[in-house]
């Protein structure tokens, strides 16, 4: 198993799918994955099968997807779409890099797709890469597969009545993350940057970190107010309230862990004093389970 194929892992199905995922070896059998359809605006969908959840904005123009899960899912994918729209996937948009969330590229960029993200997305997927959380390196993606369109710090596409804008910000799940805005139809796809109901995976290899997350969260709490619709990368479909409560627990463990830090203790040490106890039982459910989630947040703020 790939580490692409590992990172969908961490929860795009529903909490209770979670729990049954035992170990990192354990394959998918995508044959049995059902792309389920959840409406969240005029013309805007989300889509949630296994990887991160995919956006759809459907209209004249045309179908932009934000994501698109794994390569075994295409097809599935495409039907969902089919019974949205009757016009073909045109665009795109990669909140980041990770497979779950970029697998689908080439299939979809052999249809005529543009695949568009930030620039360090076509960096990484440029590159083999290997993770130390995960013990696992994970190929180059093919040239098919690889954004055609990137940009630096801010995009904006018109299409189908809506102005979507792209917003990068430094390192936070990772160092290419892209948080998506549909501004007239106040929604926003936030990425990997916001894991709904469990704890997040931080990609340290990657640049991640969680006052990064915190950042990013933060700023984009600042532009949306209490009836913006909020798809996360994995989880339910959410509101300000619920991005609100998911940083908030970010500020108390990286606070909790900053002061052991400072105190002087050791990453063996921070794990034991258990910073997350109180937020366990609602955010430690999914696959990674609470000491390794600190351990990540440790090797992101660089522990002794």
């Amino acid at each position: 198993m790939t580490l692409r194929q590992k990172i969908a892992l961490l929860g795009a199905l529903p909490l209770a799918a979670l729990l049954a995922v035992t170990a990192w070896g354990q394959g998918q059998d995508f044959s049995k994955v059902q792309i389920s359809t959840v409406p969240v605006a005029d013309g805007i969908y989300m889509l949630v099968g296994f990887g991160g959840n995919i956006g759809v904005s459907a209209g004249a123009d045309g179908v932009l997807l934000v994501d698109d899960q794994f390569a075994e899912l295409t097809e599935k994918i495409l039907a969902a779409v089919s019974d949205l729209s009757d016009q073909p996937v045109r665009m795109v948009l990669n909140t980041h890099w990770h497979g779950d969330h970029s697998g689908g590229n080439e299939n979809l960029a052999a249809q005529g797709a543009l695949i568009i993200a930030h620039d360090n997305v076509r960096a990484r997927m440029s590159q083999p890469f290997f993770s130390e959380f995960f013990q696992s390196e994970s190929p180059a993606s093919p040239a098919g597969a690889l954004p055609v369109i990137t940009f630096d710090n801010e995009l904006t596409l018109h299409v189908n009545g809506l102005t979507i804008e792209a917003r990068h910000y430094p390192p936070a799940h990772t160092d290419g993350d892209s948080i998506v805005w549909f501004r007239e139809a106040n929604v926003v796809h936030m990425g990997d940057i916001y894991f709904n109901g469990l704890y997040p995976f931080i990609d340290f290899n990657s640049g991640g970190s969680i006052r990064g997350m915190i950042a990013a969260i933060n700023a984009a709490l600042s532009d949306i107010d209490d009836n913006t619709k909020v798809i996360p990368g994995h989880g339910p479909l959410s509101d300000r309230a619920g991005l609100t409560r998911f940083r908030d627990m970010l500020q108390t463990v990286a606070d909790r862990v900053q002061a052991l830090i400072d105190d002087g203790k050791s990453t063996d040490e921070i794990i034991a004093a258990r910073p997350t106890a109180e937020f366990d039982a609602d955010w430690g459910g999914g696959f990674i389970k609470p000491d390794q989630w600190v351990g990540l947040v440790c090797k992101g703020m660089e522990c002794p």
